[in-house]
Protein backbone atom coordinates (compact mmCIF):
# COMPACT_ATOMS: atom_id res chain seq x y z
CA UNK A 1 0.00 0.00 0.00
CA UNK A 2 0.73 3.17 -1.19
CA UNK A 3 1.02 6.72 0.95
CA UNK A 4 1.83 10.43 0.09
CA UNK A 5 4.16 12.53 2.45
CA UNK A 6 3.64 15.90 2.09
CA UNK A 7 5.80 19.03 3.24
CA UNK A 8 3.53 21.42 3.52
CA UNK A 9 4.15 25.73 3.61
CA UNK A 10 4.94 25.97 0.18
CA UNK A 11 3.03 28.38 -2.06
CA UNK A 12 1.63 26.64 -5.40
CA UNK A 13 1.91 28.48 -8.23
CA UNK A 14 2.09 27.80 -11.94
CA UNK A 15 -0.54 26.27 -14.62
CA UNK A 16 -2.64 23.07 -14.39
CA UNK A 17 -4.86 21.61 -16.64
CA UNK A 18 -8.15 19.38 -15.46
CA UNK A 19 -8.87 15.98 -16.75
CA UNK A 20 -12.29 14.98 -17.93
CA UNK A 21 -15.04 14.40 -15.59
CA UNK A 22 -15.39 11.11 -13.12
CA UNK A 23 -18.83 11.67 -12.53
CA UNK A 24 -19.39 11.80 -16.08
CA UNK A 25 -17.27 9.06 -17.51
CA UNK A 26 -18.27 6.35 -15.23
CA UNK A 27 -21.86 6.92 -16.81
CA UNK A 28 -20.75 7.33 -20.34
CA UNK A 29 -18.69 4.42 -20.75
CA UNK A 30 -21.49 2.29 -20.04
CA UNK A 31 -24.05 3.96 -21.94
CA UNK A 32 -21.96 2.96 -25.14
CA UNK A 33 -23.30 -0.79 -24.28
CA UNK A 34 -27.32 0.96 -25.90
CA UNK A 35 -25.10 1.53 -29.33
CA UNK A 36 -24.97 -0.70 -32.80
CA UNK A 37 -22.01 0.92 -33.26
CA UNK A 38 -18.49 1.32 -32.14
CA UNK A 39 -18.27 4.52 -29.84
CA UNK A 40 -14.97 6.81 -29.52
CA UNK A 41 -14.77 8.34 -25.98
CA UNK A 42 -12.38 11.68 -25.71
CA UNK A 43 -10.90 13.50 -22.88
CA UNK A 44 -10.98 10.25 -20.52
CA UNK A 45 -9.47 10.43 -16.81
CA UNK A 46 -6.60 7.85 -16.22
CA UNK A 47 -8.54 6.75 -12.56
CA UNK A 48 -9.16 3.42 -11.33
CA UNK A 49 -13.16 3.72 -12.06
CA UNK A 50 -12.01 3.91 -15.46
CA UNK A 51 -9.73 0.91 -15.63
CA UNK A 52 -12.49 -0.95 -13.87
CA UNK A 53 -15.25 -0.10 -15.52
CA UNK A 54 -13.60 -1.18 -18.84
CA UNK A 55 -12.05 -4.15 -17.46
CA UNK A 56 -15.99 -5.26 -17.09
CA UNK A 57 -17.11 -3.84 -20.22
CA UNK A 58 -14.21 -6.03 -21.92
CA UNK A 59 -15.03 -9.22 -19.66
CA UNK A 60 -18.78 -8.82 -21.20
CA UNK A 61 -17.35 -9.19 -24.79
CA UNK A 62 -16.89 -5.23 -25.76
CA UNK A 63 -14.14 -5.15 -27.66
CA UNK A 64 -11.92 -2.05 -25.82
CA UNK A 65 -8.96 -0.35 -28.09
CA UNK A 66 -6.94 2.57 -26.82
CA UNK A 67 -6.56 4.61 -29.48
CA UNK A 68 -4.33 7.53 -27.28
CA UNK A 69 -3.86 8.35 -22.86
CA UNK A 70 -7.46 9.74 -23.20
CA UNK A 71 -9.22 8.37 -26.01
CA UNK A 72 -10.99 4.94 -25.99
CA UNK A 73 -12.64 2.86 -29.10
CA UNK A 74 -15.83 0.64 -27.59
CA UNK A 75 -17.48 -1.86 -30.06
CA UNK A 76 -20.63 -2.89 -28.31
CA UNK A 77 -21.93 -5.12 -30.15
CA UNK A 78 -20.00 -8.60 -29.62
CA UNK A 79 -21.29 -7.63 -25.80
CA UNK A 80 -22.94 -10.52 -23.65
CA UNK A 81 -25.53 -9.90 -21.31
CA UNK A 82 -23.17 -11.22 -18.20
CA UNK A 83 -23.77 -10.81 -14.32
CA UNK A 84 -21.60 -8.02 -12.37
CA UNK A 85 -20.49 -9.87 -9.56
CA UNK A 86 -19.51 -8.81 -5.88
CA UNK A 87 -15.93 -8.54 -6.67
CA UNK A 88 -15.97 -5.60 -9.17
CA UNK A 89 -19.54 -3.92 -7.84
CA UNK A 90 -17.74 -3.55 -4.11
CA UNK A 91 -15.28 -1.24 -5.69
CA UNK A 92 -17.36 1.86 -6.93
CA UNK A 93 -20.92 2.77 -7.02
CA UNK A 94 -21.14 3.41 -10.32
CA UNK A 95 -21.53 -0.51 -11.49
CA UNK A 96 -25.25 0.65 -10.79
CA UNK A 97 -24.83 2.50 -14.53
CA UNK A 98 -25.03 -1.70 -15.51
CA UNK A 99 -28.64 -1.71 -14.66
CA UNK A 100 -29.95 0.72 -17.12
CA UNK A 101 -27.57 -0.01 -19.77
CA UNK A 102 -27.83 -4.02 -19.99
CA UNK A 103 -31.87 -3.37 -19.46
CA UNK A 104 -32.01 -0.96 -22.24
CA UNK A 105 -30.06 -3.10 -24.33
CA UNK A 106 -31.10 -6.83 -23.12
CA UNK A 107 -34.37 -6.15 -21.14
CA UNK A 108 -32.83 -7.78 -18.39
CA UNK A 109 -29.61 -6.97 -16.08
CA UNK A 110 -27.83 -8.71 -13.07
CA UNK A 111 -25.62 -6.89 -11.04
CA UNK A 112 -24.65 -7.11 -7.21
CA UNK A 113 -25.48 -3.77 -4.96
CA UNK A 114 -22.12 -1.44 -5.29
CA UNK A 115 -20.14 -0.70 -3.20
CA UNK A 116 -18.02 2.86 -3.61
CA UNK A 117 -16.93 5.09 -0.80
CA UNK A 118 -18.85 4.88 2.61
CA UNK A 119 -20.87 8.00 2.61
CA UNK A 120 -23.61 6.34 4.87
CA UNK A 121 -27.04 5.30 3.30
CA UNK A 122 -27.14 5.07 -0.56
CA UNK A 123 -30.12 3.38 -1.34
CA UNK A 124 -31.20 2.19 -4.65
CA UNK A 125 -34.82 2.31 -4.07
CA UNK A 126 -35.26 5.49 -6.64
CA UNK A 127 -33.56 3.73 -9.30
CA UNK A 128 -35.71 0.68 -9.11
CA UNK A 129 -38.76 2.83 -8.87
CA UNK A 130 -37.86 4.04 -12.23
CA UNK A 131 -37.30 0.48 -13.42
CA UNK A 132 -40.37 -0.81 -12.35
CA UNK A 133 -42.79 2.41 -14.18
CA UNK A 134 -40.53 1.07 -17.73
CA UNK A 135 -42.02 -2.09 -16.83
CA UNK A 136 -39.25 -4.25 -15.53
CA UNK A 137 -39.98 -6.77 -12.64
CA UNK A 138 -37.17 -6.28 -10.06
CA UNK A 139 -35.47 -8.35 -7.38
CA UNK A 140 -32.92 -8.35 -4.92
CA UNK A 141 -31.76 -11.90 -3.81
CA UNK A 142 -28.43 -12.88 -2.23
CA UNK A 143 -26.56 -9.51 -2.69
CA UNK A 144 -27.58 -9.26 -6.19
CA UNK A 145 -30.09 -6.89 -8.10
CA UNK A 146 -32.18 -8.67 -10.94
CA UNK A 147 -33.90 -6.90 -13.40
CA UNK A 148 -36.40 -8.57 -16.22
CA UNK A 149 -38.61 -7.12 -18.54
CA UNK A 150 -40.84 -8.11 -21.61
CA UNK A 151 -40.54 -4.38 -23.26
CA UNK A 152 -39.97 -1.12 -21.61
CA UNK A 153 -42.57 1.20 -22.01
CA UNK A 154 -42.33 5.34 -21.59
CA UNK A 155 -44.01 6.54 -18.44
CA UNK A 156 -44.32 9.31 -15.74
CA UNK A 157 -41.77 8.96 -13.18
CA UNK A 158 -41.62 11.22 -10.42
CA UNK A 159 -38.71 11.00 -8.27
CA UNK A 160 -39.80 11.13 -4.13
CA UNK A 161 -36.32 13.06 -3.72
CA UNK A 162 -33.41 14.31 -6.29
CA UNK A 163 -31.24 11.66 -7.16
CA UNK A 164 -28.41 11.74 -9.43
CA UNK A 165 -27.56 7.92 -9.78
CA UNK A 166 -31.29 7.21 -10.20
CA UNK A 167 -31.88 10.01 -12.94
CA UNK A 168 -28.98 8.64 -15.04
CA UNK A 169 -30.50 5.43 -14.88
CA UNK A 170 -33.85 6.62 -15.75
CA UNK A 171 -32.00 8.12 -18.87
CA UNK A 172 -30.46 5.54 -20.22
CA UNK A 173 -33.14 2.91 -19.38
CA UNK A 174 -35.77 4.88 -20.93
CA UNK A 175 -33.80 5.99 -24.07
CA UNK A 176 -34.89 2.39 -26.59
CA UNK A 177 -38.10 2.16 -24.65
CA UNK A 178 -41.53 2.38 -26.71
CA UNK A 179 -42.87 6.23 -26.56
CA UNK A 180 -42.17 9.01 -24.16
CA UNK A 181 -40.51 8.89 -20.42
CA UNK A 182 -40.86 12.21 -18.71
CA UNK A 183 -38.57 12.32 -15.46
CA UNK A 184 -39.79 14.78 -12.90
CA UNK A 185 -37.68 16.06 -10.20
CA UNK A 186 -34.61 15.17 -12.32
CA UNK A 187 -30.95 15.89 -10.99
CA UNK A 188 -29.54 18.47 -12.73
CA UNK A 189 -25.80 17.95 -12.45
CA UNK A 190 -23.80 18.70 -15.00
CA UNK A 191 -22.64 15.43 -15.52
CA UNK A 192 -26.35 14.24 -16.40
CA UNK A 193 -26.59 16.74 -18.88
CA UNK A 194 -23.21 15.45 -20.34
CA UNK A 195 -24.80 11.68 -20.23
CA UNK A 196 -27.62 13.31 -22.16
CA UNK A 197 -25.86 14.92 -24.79
CA UNK A 198 -23.54 12.18 -25.66
CA UNK A 199 -26.72 10.17 -26.07
CA UNK A 200 -28.01 12.85 -28.43
CA UNK A 201 -25.02 12.28 -30.47
CA UNK A 202 -25.78 8.75 -30.97
CA UNK A 203 -29.52 9.78 -31.75
CA UNK A 204 -31.26 9.43 -28.46
CA UNK A 205 -34.22 12.16 -28.27
CA UNK A 206 -33.10 13.50 -25.15
CA UNK A 207 -34.70 16.89 -24.23
CA UNK A 208 -34.61 18.83 -20.58
CA UNK A 209 -31.42 17.87 -19.07
CA UNK A 210 -29.99 20.12 -16.57
CA UNK A 211 -33.73 20.96 -15.63
CA UNK A 212 -35.79 19.84 -13.10
CA UNK A 213 -37.98 17.68 -15.99
CA UNK A 214 -36.25 15.49 -18.96
CA UNK A 215 -38.53 14.22 -21.43
CA UNK A 216 -36.76 10.95 -23.58
CA UNK A 217 -38.52 9.46 -26.45
CA UNK A 218 -37.29 6.44 -27.29
CA UNK A 219 -35.84 5.31 -30.87
CA UNK A 220 -35.18 1.55 -32.07
CA UNK A 221 -31.44 2.25 -32.65
CA UNK A 222 -28.34 4.08 -31.72
CA UNK A 223 -25.55 4.94 -34.01
CA UNK A 224 -22.01 5.24 -33.07
CA UNK A 225 -20.21 8.85 -31.83
CA UNK A 226 -17.54 10.54 -31.47
CA UNK A 227 -17.86 12.37 -28.26
CA UNK A 228 -15.77 13.94 -25.60
CA UNK A 229 -16.11 14.28 -21.62
CA UNK A 230 -16.26 17.48 -19.94
CA UNK A 231 -13.77 18.97 -17.71
CA UNK A 232 -14.01 17.79 -13.80
CA UNK A 233 -15.17 20.66 -11.82
CA UNK A 234 -14.54 18.50 -8.82
CA UNK A 235 -11.16 18.18 -9.41
CA UNK A 236 -10.48 21.67 -11.04
CA UNK A 237 -12.54 22.87 -7.53
CA UNK A 238 -9.70 20.75 -5.36
CA UNK A 239 -6.74 22.73 -7.38
CA UNK A 240 -8.52 25.88 -6.41
CA UNK A 241 -9.01 24.97 -2.58
CA UNK A 242 -5.35 24.18 -2.79
CA UNK A 243 -4.24 27.23 -3.83
CA UNK A 244 -6.50 29.47 -1.13
CA UNK A 245 -4.73 27.08 1.04
CA UNK A 246 -1.16 27.55 0.31
CA UNK A 247 -2.03 31.06 -0.14
CA UNK A 248 -0.84 30.53 -3.87
CA UNK A 249 -1.36 31.29 -7.47
CA UNK A 250 -2.86 28.63 -9.60
CA UNK A 251 -4.24 29.24 -13.20
CA UNK A 252 -6.69 26.26 -13.77
CA UNK A 253 -7.09 25.11 -16.98
CA UNK A 254 -9.50 23.32 -19.32
CA UNK A 255 -12.43 23.96 -17.21
CA UNK A 256 -15.65 24.94 -17.64
CA UNK A 257 -15.95 28.56 -15.13
CA UNK A 258 -19.78 28.35 -15.58
CA UNK A 259 -19.62 24.76 -13.59
CA UNK A 260 -17.59 26.39 -11.06
CA UNK A 261 -19.55 29.04 -9.71
CA UNK A 262 -20.70 27.34 -6.36
CA UNK A 263 -17.31 27.39 -5.09
CA UNK A 264 -15.99 30.35 -6.39
CA UNK A 265 -18.72 32.82 -5.09
CA UNK A 266 -17.57 30.63 -1.64
CA UNK A 267 -13.83 31.36 -2.04
CA UNK A 268 -14.73 35.26 -2.98
CA UNK A 269 -16.69 35.25 0.14
CA UNK A 270 -13.99 34.61 2.61
CA UNK A 271 -10.72 36.27 0.65
CA UNK A 272 -9.59 34.33 -2.33
CA UNK A 273 -8.73 36.40 -5.75
CA UNK A 274 -10.50 34.42 -8.72
CA UNK A 275 -10.17 35.08 -12.53
CA UNK A 276 -12.57 33.78 -14.86
CA UNK A 277 -11.29 33.05 -18.65
CA UNK A 278 -12.70 31.40 -20.99
CA UNK A 279 -12.27 27.82 -20.37
CA UNK A 280 -9.88 28.79 -17.57
CA UNK A 281 -9.62 29.96 -14.00
CA UNK A 282 -6.77 31.92 -12.11
CA UNK A 283 -7.24 31.35 -7.97
CA UNK A 284 -5.02 33.47 -5.87
CA UNK A 285 -5.11 32.93 -2.23
CA UNK A 286 -4.80 35.90 0.33
CA UNK A 287 -2.82 36.13 3.68
CA UNK A 288 -5.85 36.32 5.70
CA UNK A 289 -9.52 34.92 4.77
CA UNK A 290 -12.50 35.09 7.06
CA UNK A 291 -15.08 32.23 7.81
CA UNK A 292 -18.92 31.40 6.08
CA UNK A 293 -21.64 29.59 5.83
CA UNK A 294 -22.01 26.41 3.50
CA UNK A 295 -24.46 23.85 2.65
CA UNK A 296 -24.39 21.23 0.34
CA UNK A 297 -27.30 21.25 -2.34
CA UNK A 298 -27.87 19.39 -5.55
CA UNK A 299 -26.95 21.22 -8.40
CA UNK A 300 -26.85 24.67 -8.77
CA UNK A 301 -25.98 24.27 -4.95
CA UNK A 302 -22.54 23.91 -3.49
CA UNK A 303 -21.38 20.37 -4.22
CA UNK A 304 -21.29 17.69 -1.82
CA UNK A 305 -17.91 16.60 -3.78
CA UNK A 306 -16.57 19.69 -3.04
CA UNK A 307 -17.29 20.18 1.11
CA UNK A 308 -14.61 18.48 3.03
CA UNK A 309 -12.43 20.50 0.72
CA UNK A 310 -13.79 23.61 1.60
CA UNK A 311 -14.06 22.77 4.85
CA UNK A 312 -9.99 21.97 4.93
CA UNK A 313 -9.38 25.98 3.50
CA UNK A 314 -11.99 27.19 6.65
CA UNK A 315 -9.98 25.66 9.08
CA UNK A 316 -7.35 28.43 9.11
CA UNK A 317 -10.35 30.99 8.46
CA UNK A 318 -11.14 33.97 11.17
CA UNK A 319 -13.64 33.32 13.13
CA UNK A 320 -16.60 30.45 13.12
CA UNK A 321 -17.37 28.60 10.03
CA UNK A 322 -20.34 26.63 9.77
CA UNK A 323 -20.88 23.64 7.16
CA UNK A 324 -23.99 21.74 6.93
CA UNK A 325 -24.32 18.47 4.46
CA UNK A 326 -27.23 17.99 3.05
CA UNK A 327 -26.59 15.09 0.96
CA UNK A 328 -24.75 12.19 2.70
CA UNK A 329 -24.99 11.03 6.38
CA UNK A 330 -21.10 9.95 6.67
CA UNK A 331 -19.38 12.97 4.68
CA UNK A 332 -17.56 13.97 7.97
CA UNK A 333 -15.50 10.88 8.61
CA UNK A 334 -12.56 12.92 8.18
CA UNK A 335 -12.97 15.77 10.69
CA UNK A 336 -11.11 13.33 13.53
CA UNK A 337 -8.09 13.51 10.23
CA UNK A 338 -7.82 17.00 10.62
CA UNK A 339 -8.03 17.41 14.11
CA UNK A 340 -4.83 15.14 14.29
CA UNK A 341 -3.46 18.22 12.66
CA UNK A 342 -4.90 20.72 14.96
CA UNK A 343 -7.96 21.59 13.50
CA UNK A 344 -10.79 22.99 15.40
CA UNK A 345 -14.04 21.46 14.49
CA UNK A 346 -16.98 20.34 16.30
CA UNK A 347 -19.85 18.13 14.45
CA UNK A 348 -23.52 17.79 15.40
CA UNK A 349 -25.42 14.93 13.12
CA UNK A 350 -24.93 17.31 9.60
CA UNK A 351 -23.45 20.44 11.15
CA UNK A 352 -19.89 20.95 11.27
CA UNK A 353 -18.77 24.35 13.05
CA UNK A 354 -15.10 24.50 12.56
CA UNK A 355 -12.86 27.64 14.95
CA UNK A 356 -10.50 28.53 12.91
CA UNK A 357 -6.43 28.61 13.89
CA UNK A 358 -3.74 29.79 12.90
CA UNK A 359 -2.32 27.20 11.48
CA UNK A 360 -2.47 23.59 10.73
CA UNK A 361 0.04 21.51 11.57
CA UNK A 362 1.33 18.15 9.64
CA UNK A 363 0.72 14.61 11.25
CA UNK A 364 -0.09 11.14 9.93
CA UNK A 365 -3.70 11.17 8.68
CA UNK A 366 -5.74 8.52 6.83
CA UNK A 367 -7.94 9.16 3.74
CA UNK A 368 -11.39 7.57 4.26
CA UNK A 369 -13.23 8.02 0.99
CA UNK A 370 -12.25 9.90 -2.57
CA UNK A 371 -13.06 13.36 -1.50
CA UNK A 372 -11.73 12.82 2.00
CA UNK A 373 -8.22 12.20 0.79
CA UNK A 374 -8.64 15.35 -1.59
CA UNK A 375 -9.11 17.52 2.00
CA UNK A 376 -6.09 15.58 3.47
CA UNK A 377 -4.18 16.84 0.41
CA UNK A 378 -5.44 20.34 0.48
CA UNK A 379 -4.75 20.80 4.43
CA UNK A 380 -1.27 19.03 4.53
CA UNK A 381 -0.25 21.42 1.72
CA UNK A 382 -1.11 24.24 3.13
CA UNK A 383 0.43 23.01 6.77
CA UNK A 384 3.37 23.45 8.97
CA UNK A 385 5.81 20.38 8.29
CA UNK A 386 5.26 16.66 7.23
CA UNK A 387 2.26 14.40 6.94
CA UNK A 388 1.86 11.34 5.79
CA UNK A 389 -1.69 10.65 3.72
CA UNK A 390 -2.59 7.05 3.98
CA UNK A 391 -5.02 5.23 1.76
CA UNK A 392 -4.71 6.78 -1.20
CA UNK A 393 -6.26 4.10 -3.48
CA UNK A 394 -9.61 6.62 -2.49
CA UNK A 395 -7.77 9.55 -4.17
CA UNK A 396 -6.60 7.58 -7.27
CA UNK A 397 -10.17 6.78 -7.71
CA UNK A 398 -10.88 10.16 -8.91
CA UNK A 399 -7.89 12.15 -9.73
CA UNK A 400 -5.60 11.68 -12.72
CA UNK A 401 -1.65 12.22 -11.52
CA UNK A 402 -2.56 14.26 -8.64
CA UNK A 403 0.43 13.48 -7.14
CA UNK A 404 2.47 14.87 -10.71
CA UNK A 405 0.41 17.86 -11.41
CA UNK A 406 0.70 19.21 -7.40
CA UNK A 407 4.48 18.58 -8.03
CA UNK A 408 4.82 20.73 -11.12
CA UNK A 409 2.94 23.88 -9.36
CA UNK A 410 5.70 23.94 -6.61
CA UNK A 411 4.60 20.90 -4.18
CA UNK A 412 6.72 19.03 -2.20
CA UNK A 413 5.09 15.81 -2.42
CA UNK A 414 5.97 12.04 -2.89
CA UNK A 415 4.52 8.61 -3.03
CA UNK A 416 6.07 6.12 -1.24
CA UNK A 417 5.25 2.55 0.18
CA UNK A 418 3.52 3.28 3.38
CA UNK A 419 5.85 0.55 5.38
CA UNK A 420 9.07 1.77 4.13
CA UNK A 421 10.42 5.22 6.02
CA UNK A 422 10.89 8.13 4.22
CA UNK A 423 14.08 9.01 2.98
CA UNK A 424 16.08 12.49 2.67
CA UNK A 425 16.52 11.32 -0.63
CA UNK A 426 12.48 11.00 -1.29
CA UNK A 427 11.96 13.97 0.34
CA UNK A 428 14.64 15.86 -2.00
CA UNK A 429 12.95 13.53 -5.66
CA UNK A 430 9.38 15.17 -4.20
CA UNK A 431 10.47 18.85 -4.53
Amino acid sequence: MEKYVIKGGVKLSGEVNVSGAKNAVVAILPATILSDEPCVIENIPNISDVTITLQIMREMGAKIRLLNKTTVEIDPRPLMNMSIPYDKAKLMRATTYFLGTLLGRFHSAHVSMPGGCNLGDRPIDQHLKCFSALGAQCEIDGGMINLRADKLVGNQIFFDKNSVGATINGIMAAVKAEGLTVIENAAKEPHVVDLANCLNSMGADIIGAGTDVIKIRGVRELHGTTYSVIPDQIEAGTFMAAAAATRGNILIKNVIPKHLEPITNKLLKIGVQVEQYDDAVRVIGGENYVGTTIKTQPHPGFPTDMQPQMSAVLTCAKGASMVTESIFDNRFRYVDELRRMGANISVEGRVAVIEGVERLKGAPVKSTDLRAGAALIVAALGAEGTSDIYDIFHVERGYENMEMKLRNLGANICKVDETEPVSDDAEKKAI
